[in-house]
């Protein structure tokens, strides 16, 4: 890409997007309509007809369609959201809603989830513009709100109520992947999302008699929920390898000249070291305790006591998860999906993955590309209702000891500038060729 202004643009919209609080705390505690508005102006500066969709007041969401080249080809969905997780300033070195561009950094929350891939998407599309440049398959950009909740004001929203808008949308890409991950010993590696675990946040309810604090209480409902919250907090999942995550582990061990024992994982990941943290969290189910809600006086023993897990199922692993699940809270506790949505896979020997890798490899001649399986979730999940195949290629080129994954929803969270560029130009080129 020899277009400068792009490369200006793509960390002036970053910043700017940052300085847009659009912090979801969930509950539908979360306005993203200035950031759509935003999105929606510099679309429509390069020549599109942007639509500002809501399913609530102040849940906004933004979709537009580049028409492509050839009418017979099926069309490429590329969504970021638009809202971000909570930020606590007086944890940061800098205010998180900043933007500020100091030492060639952009900081502030949405660095990197996902504001800077927002950036990076309008960066191309203006100079696709500026350049009259057209791609083959029609190209429908999404701005999404309610992503780090449960979506039903974003991706849901559109995939249920406005399906005509993703006519001809076959695949998609998003968020997490085709960073650079450094190993620790020179390596650099970039991993490509193929797949994503389920998503199972659970409420568990324990019931029992009420009562003084000073008597026996055989019927304690803390109790009971403290033990099946204990039961589940050190539960083993067994191993289960998708596709995704054997093709993960077969390339892993072919750069690391390393034989590809898939009977043994446990061995195999000890042997790949730094590299086995992008496939260890993806070989099972998991279940994580994470909020616990009981009593309301020392002195007295109440009859139903609350907990909240964060459950995560890998593809065709449900089954096991309930099964597990019903066992581990065992009598006297309920359990129940609060939240709940799909586990995904896509092919990493299709033609769109093979030109995400070429993408990569043209600006990172020194990068090694693998497929990976993301442990959370993304916008993906919903998109797939309409028959979308999602892939998570948001491109960055990072320093080592940046360690992207910490920044997810952590401190500090930041951007080089070099960084987005690597990014604009990556996706530009995947774009041109998809």
């Amino acid at each position: 890409m020899g277009d400068r202004q792009a490369l200006d643009e793509v960390v002036t919209f970053t910043s700017d997007l940052i300085r847009i609080d659009t912090t979801n705390r969930g509950g539908g505690d979360c306005q993203e309509r200035p950031a759509a508005e935003y999105a929606a102006e510099r679309l429509a500066g390069a020549g599109l007809e942007p639509v500002l969709l809501e399913r609530t007041k102040g849940r906004t969401n933004v979709v537009a369609r580049i028409e492509g080249t050839d009418p017979s080809a099926d069309a490429l969905l590329v969504h970021g959201h638009l809202d971000v997780v909570p930020a606590e300033a007086r944890d940061w070195s800098v205010h998180p809603f900043s933007g500020e561009i100091r030492d060639g950094v952009v900081w502030g929350r949405g660095a990197v989830d996902m504001k800077n891939m927002d950036a990076m998407i309008l960066a191309v599309v203006r100079s696709w513009a500026r350049e009259g440049v057209r791609p083959r398959r029609d190209i429908v950009v999404a701005f999404t709100a309610d992503e780090e909740a449960s979506a039903v004001d974003g991706s849901g929203f559109l995939a249920d109520e406005h399906p005509g808008l993703f006519e001809g949308c076959t695949e998609g890409i998003s968020e997490s992947g085709a960073f650079t991950f450094h190993d620790g010993s020179g390596r650099q590696i970039y991993p490509i999302a193929a797949g994503e675990r389920g998503t199972g946040w659970l409420k568990l309810t324990a019931r029992g008699r009420a009562g003084h604090g000073s008597k026996v209480n055989s019927e304690n409902a803390v109790t009971r929920l403290a033990a099946a919250v204990a039961r589940i907090g050190a539960h083993e999942w067994p191993l289960r390898l998708t596709p995704t995550v054997r093709a993960a582990l077969t390339e892993l061990a072919a750069l690391y000249g390393i034989e590809s024992d898939l009977s043994d994982v446990d061995g195999l990941l000890e042997k790949l070291g730094p590299a086995a943290a992008l496939v260890e969290a993806t070989v099972r189910n998991s279940a994580n305790p994470t909020m616990l809600e009981a009593g309301y006086k020392i002195n007295v023993i109440p009859g139903e006591a609350v907990a909240y897990v964060d459950g995560r199922c890998l593809p065709g692993g449900e089954d096991e998860f309930r099964t597990t699940l019903d066992r581990l809270t065992g009598p006297g506790v309920e359990w129940e999906f609060q939240h709940r949505e799909v586990a995904l896979q896509a092919p990493v020997d299709s033609p769109t993955y093979a030109k995400m890798r070429a993408a990569v490899e043209e600006f990172a001649p020194e990068g090694h590309v693998v497929p990976y399986c993301m442990s959370g979730g993304t916008d993906a999940k919903q998109f797939s209702r309409l028959g979308i195949t999602g892939y998570g290629f948001a491109p960055l080129k990072l320093p080592e000891g940046l360690d992207h994954q910490a920044l997810f929803h952590g401190v500090d969270e930041r951007v080089p500038v070099e960084a987005l560029h690597f990014g604009v130009r990556v996706l530009d080129r995947f774009l041109r060729t998809a």
